[in-house]
């Protein structure tokens, strides 16, 4: 064997070992725990045969606490580019059979490495978490090492799509970057978030909580809003992201991807004729309706388990990648509080961000009231909702389907926070209040008076549906665009994302604005 065969043979064997990981002690261990390795979820996400490797031989420089005598292979985290249905993607996957995945400086400049070149080719970056949390004997470096990839997450904030798979631990300020990021995902029963764990509870708060009941999947979907995404398996987990990228753009100076549509725009739906109840205080599904009008009924929801008053998520129209926000009637009848607002804003700033227009369903019967609400400061969170719509400046078509009233009906897309298209059903009630608290507000004093005051509220609310809960008042003013007919919703929406697709619009030359927070 010459020297150049020599220099071969060692490098496959590095290789080798660096793709060995932990060893297959450490690899049996992972199973064990129903976890799949860093490769083996690489492999799972990208294009077979796409994924480029990179920095496969760094090692850490650490000489603390006799770290020098350690090997640790890739320094605990694979890295690289590769295509998700032959689009190009940067990938960071922790790899906890290495030193637990733990973070220290070099695992930190292997991944602001590629987010620094997601951001230069305008390209997704996903973080598939798994880590113990920051390397104890690196100290301040482990600490610096976050603090880079933090400022990587701002930085390309708004330039490309950032998500965050959470399949094992994630504690401490290793939280941070996922927070950071556009989406989140949580393995059920395998991953966990918190900023203290619960043996620090414990000691401080003298609480018993589990790290799950702490900071598990379920927590995060469906108290904190913390988490977007939830998923049984991590084949299920790898699925959801897949989809997800396949609704967005590359980066905020391109378009979601088009598909080929082979659902007729002009399809019409009878059922949406008899939808709305006839008694105002009943509820519908509004899944039925989203599910009616768009694309082969195919809609993917977001934050499913949160705040579930307002539903959001993505869909098709003729093709094209929509981002949906509507009130769900069949959940504290679509009322808006703190919680669905900042659900909703969110969502809202993410498709401006990324050139993906905005189709509002609009059913809801204003802010939920009380001292909860406001001492948990709904006021700031539903302007947050305000804000993002004001501030959006991609396509935004409105639908009213029923009731619309007072500050709800503004934060919801209405025509003075630059609602492009907006339309409404017959059902629609556009008012500032509802047609019973109207009348009882304008003419308590005089049903005192009468004979049979409740005939007169009556009278009075009937006067008052004609006059204002209804869409004609608003149409009358130029405040919708036209009146249609439910069956018809589907093409409607059709045509008008056909009509605003070139459109441009600026804000006010500005650093950023001062969104409420």
């Amino acid at each position: 064997m010459n020297i150049q065969q020599e220099r071969i043979s060692e490098l496959i064997e590095r290789r080798e070992k660096v793709r060995n990981g932990g060893g297959e002690k450490g690899i049996a261990k992972q199973h064990e725990k129903g976890k799949y390795t860093a490769r083996e979820r690489l492999a799972m996400l990208l294009d077979e045969g796409s994924f480029e490797e990179m920095d496969m031989f760094v090692e850490h420089r650490c000489t603390n606490f006799d770290m020098e005598k350690k090997y640790i292979p890739g320094d605990a985290v694979v890295t690289g580019s590769g295509t998700v249905n032959g689009r190009l993607v940067y990938v960071f996957a922790q790899d906890f059979t290495v030193s637990a995945g733990s973070l220290s400086e070099m695992m930190s400049k292997k991944i602001c490495k590629v987010m620094d070149m997601a951001m230069q080719m305008g390209a997704p970056v996903i973080g598939l978490n798994d880590s113990g949390g920051a390397r104890i004997q690196e100290g301040i470096n482990a600490l610096a090492g976050y603090g880079e990839i933090f400022e990587r997450n701002i930085l390309a904030s708004g330039v490309i799509p950032q998500i965050s798979g959470i399949f094992g631990p994630c504690a401490g300020g290793a939280v941070y970057s996922p927070a950071l990021t556009d989406f989140i995902l949580m393995m059920e029963g395998t991953s966990n978030m918190f900023l203290t764990g619960p043996k620090v509870v414990k000691t401080v708060l003298g609480e018993d909580i589990t790290a799950e009941d702490l900071g598990g999947a379920s927590v995060h979907a469906s108290k904190s809003g913390v988490t977007q995404f939830t998923a049984a398996t991590e084949e299920d987990a790898i699925t959801t992201i897949k989809q997800l990228l396949s609704y967005i753009p590359q980066n905020n100076m391109e378009e979601a991807p088009r598909v080929e549509c082979n659902d007729p725009i002009d399809r019409t739906d009878d059922s949406l004729n008899e939808i709305i109840p006839d008694n105002p205080n009943q509820a519908y599904d509004m899944y039925e309706v989203i599910k009616s009008v768009v694309d082969n009924g195919e809609f993917f929801e977001i934050h499913k388990a949160f705040a579930k008053s307002i539903i959001i998520g993505f869909a098709r129209f003729n093709g094209q990648s929509v981002g949906i926000v509507a009130n769900q009637p069949k959940f504290m009848a679509g009322v808006l509080d703190s919680n669905s607002s900042r659900k909703a804003a969110r969502f809202v700033r993410f498709c401006d961000a990324f050139n993906i227009p905005l189709v509002t369903l609009v059913d809801v019967p204003g802010f939920l009231p009380g001292s909860g609400q406001e001492h948990n400061a709904v006021i700031v969170h539903g302007a947050k909702l305000l804000y993002a719509y004001g501030e959006a400046t991609v396509p935004k078509v409105t639908v009213t389907l029923r009731k619309s009233y007072g500050g709800s009906h503004i934060v919801m897309s209405c025509k003075q926070l630059r609602g492009d298209l907006n339309y409404a059903w017959p059902s629609a009630e556009i008012a500032v209040m509802g047609a019973a608290g109207a009348a009882g507000v304008l003419y308590a004093k005089e049903a005192k008076e009468q004979a049979d005051p409740k005939a007169f509220i009556a009278e009075k609310e009937a006067e008052y549906t004609k006059l204002f809960a209804n869409p004609y008042a608003a149409a009358k003013y130029g405040y919708i665009e036209d009146v249609i007919e439910p069956r018809n919703t589907r093409f409607r929406i059709c045509r008008g994302l056909a009509q605003l697709a070139n459109k441009k619009q600026t804000v006010p030359a500005k650093k950023h604005g001062n969104i409420p927070l």
